[in-house]
């Protein structure tokens, strides 16, 4: 992969990565019309720049990781009594994020096999971004127009993981999974779309480790170049659009961006109409 396509995709992914929007779709489009062959290389750059996003987050939310400047009560679920107290807001914090991601460690590991071969269909990636889209333009309707006060609870944690899942399809989007899953469980946009972030820490985290363990043996010295340059402008990308993003969805929503996933899905399907040949990473 030449330097010029991997800065593209680094971008690419720090802009789309925790935006509803499939950052999947977007390297998808861009690598086929670029040209960038699908190698071993280009399929494991693709996951692995994810920890400049993952990295984004933990900077953005330190005090989130860190320490806890919630004020006033909140609920402890009783697994955790026996925790010191000025230990249990943290430990119910990680708690959550460990059961969130549960459903999709289980899953992902059962279905890989199957979860590749959807990857294989460009198809597949279409129709998800533009059912996606649809499903956003409507979300702020369907979803509770009060959204509750307080922490998300531990049975909401279980049930965002599950909508993670939903992610596994190509072209959905992990980030709209989770907070689409989020708004319906009477979360703010704000709540659900930082719950997504913190998600995606021990989710992207682990799939791209499992992704490198599996590849490492195939790398040359100047590919971990490669990777360290991308990872590094995967990060700050990243932090400038989760901040973009998080102000302009407390603010207008979600409907921008479902009508972007469809004119994305349609300009897939019409690309594939013409003739153009997409290939998968």
């Amino acid at each position: 992969m030449e330097l010029f396509h991997a800065i593209a995709l680094a971008i690419i992914e720090g802009i789309t990565e925790f935006l509803p929007v499939s950052s999947t779709g977007h390297m998808i489009i861009y690598s086929s019309l670029a040209g960038i062959a699908s190698d071993e290389f280009t399929k494991l750059y693709t996951v692995d720049i994810q920890f400049g996003c993952i990295l984004s987050v933990l900077v953005l939310y330190h005090r989130r990781f860190l320490t806890d400047p919630r004020t006033g009560t909140f609920t402890i679920p009783s697994y955790l009594k026996s925790v010191p107290a000025r230990w249990q807001p943290m430990a119910d914090f990680y708690s959550k994020i460990l059961i969130a991601f549960l459903p999709a460690a289980v899953i992902g590991f059962l279905l890989n096999d199957f979860i590749d071969s959807l990857l294989e269909n460009v198809v597949v990636v279409a129709l998800t971004l533009l059912l996606g889209g649809i499903v956003l333009v409507f979300i702020d309707r369907i979803t509770n127009a009060e959204p509750k006060d307080g922490d998300v609870s531990v049975p909401d944690a279980l049930r965002i993981g599950f909508y993670q899942c939903i992610a596994m399809i190509p072209g959905v989007s992990r980030s709209a999974a989770t907070i689409i899953g989020g708004m319906f469980q009477g979360l703010s946009r704000k709540q659900a779309a930082e719950f997504s972030f913190f998600l995606a820490v021990p989710t992207m985290a682990a799939a791209s480790g499992y992704k490198l363990l599996k590849t490492y043996k195939l790398l040359q010295p100047a590919d971990y170049q490669t990777l360290l340059l991308g990872n590094a402008i995967a990060f700050v990308v990243g932090l400038i659009a989760i901040r973009g993003f998080v102000n302009f969805l407390t603010r207008y929503g979600f409907k921008v961006f479902g009508y972007y996933r469809i004119v994305l899905g349609l300009l897939l399907l019409g690309l594939m109409a013409a003739g153009v040949k997409l290939d998968v990473l």
